[in-house]
């Protein structure tokens, strides 16, 4: 039978999942705005739970960067990426994940495809039960899809050096609400073809293709984008990074 104090410790975690999952929310959808002040006490009397669990969960937050923390302010939310910032993260991915698309379509023994097509599975069910915005399952799934290529092309160093930009979160926080993700998901199920092919010219040149269209649909969210400039592949070759 389990102990009190273990089932103390289940409803703990419990209590600091849910808190996560709400707080992660809310600050996606805008409803905290950027760089609004987190007031604890005010965040757990409106969940209903202490702040010990507020106090875990901000820290997790902090983690993901859509958090700061100021000695003598606390906790706030981070602004919002500027468009020269959206560019250069951009840049960065297109630099990396072309190649990762690359490298998983050559690797026939590691080869991703069955992974990713339940991944595109489980998005499209997901959209079609899913009323209202959809941003939080859009940005699990994206978040999922590019792990996994990048998983399967077999760098850690690339792998930590992505994880370190949470590109996921913080370009979602500019998706506008009336996104249905539609045009993203038939971007993925093209590099996925490419990818189950093992087809590396054309799994690199899809990865790259949607990057590009991700970075002009994400760049909307600014005023004065009409003339943007589109985002350019030109740099080192990315099939000659070593694994």
């Amino acid at each position: 039978m389990p102990t009190r104090q273990s089932s103390d410790a289940s409803k703990g975690k419990a209590a600091v999942s849910d808190v996560y999952a709400a707080m992660r929310a809310s600050i996606l959808k805008g409803e905290i705005a950027p760089g609004a002040r987190i007031n604890i006490d005010a965040v757990s009397r409106s969940l209903g739970v202490s702040q010990t669990p507020v106090r875990e969960v901000l820290q997790r937050l902090e983690g993901d960067n859509l958090v700061v923390y100021s000695p003598g302010r606390g906790y706030s939310t981070t602004p919002l990426l500027d468009l020269p910032a959206l560019r250069s993260l951009f840049e960065f991915r297109l630099l990396v994940e072309p190649w990762a698309a690359r490298s998983a379509a050559v690797d026939r023994l590691a080869n991703p495809a069955a992974a990713l097509e339940k991944e595109l599975s489980t998005i499209r069910n997901s959209m079609k039960t899913t009323s209202g915005d959809a941003r939080q399952d859009l940005v699990a799934h994206d978040t999922r899809f590019h792990d996994t290529i990048l998983l399967a092309a077999g760098n850690p160093v690339v792998q930590h050096a992505f994880a370190q930009t949470h590109c996921h979160l913080h370009t979602f926080r500019l998706y506008p609400a009336d996104i249905d993700g539609a045009i993203t998901i038939a971007e993925h199920a093209t590099v996925r073809e490419a990818i189950a092919s093992c087809l590396p010219d054309r799994a690199e040149e899809a990865m790259a293709e949607h990057i590009r269209n991700s970075f002009a649909r994400f760049a909307k969210a600014f005023e004065g984008t009409a003339d943007l400039s589109p985002l350019e592949s030109d740099g080192p070759p990315r099939r000659h990074i070593v694994t």
